[in-house]
């Protein structure tokens, strides 16, 4: 089964919410930014009955090089990750 398109994706949500596809992309791309924006700020965002997008510090680590071996210092990070709410869970699984 082939995944949705972001032409589909927002074809279904203009029909199902009688926009046009045109505002649902606009509606998106404001969606986006401030997602970006919180989770720069306060380092969480969330879609509520969803999920949340969520900034997270990674320490250093060594690590191994899977051809050679050898050990790697691998350095500390910070990541975002997205965490699904109970509900979206509950529903797909």
């Amino acid at each position: 089964m082939a995944k949705m398109s972001k032409t589909q994706l927002f074809g279904m949500l203009a029909e199902k919410t009688g926009t046009t596809k045109k505002q649902v992309g606009e509606i998106m791309d404001q969606l986006a930014a401030m997602a970006y924006d919180e989770v720069k700020k306060s380092g969480e965002f969330a879609l509520p009955g969803f999920g949340k997008l969520v900034k997270k510090r990674r320490e250093a680590r060594t690590g191994r090089n899977p051809m050679t071996g050898a050990s790697i210092q691998i350095p500390a990070k910070t990541v975002v990750k997205f965490r699904l709410a109970k509900a979206v869970k509950d529903a797909v699984l």
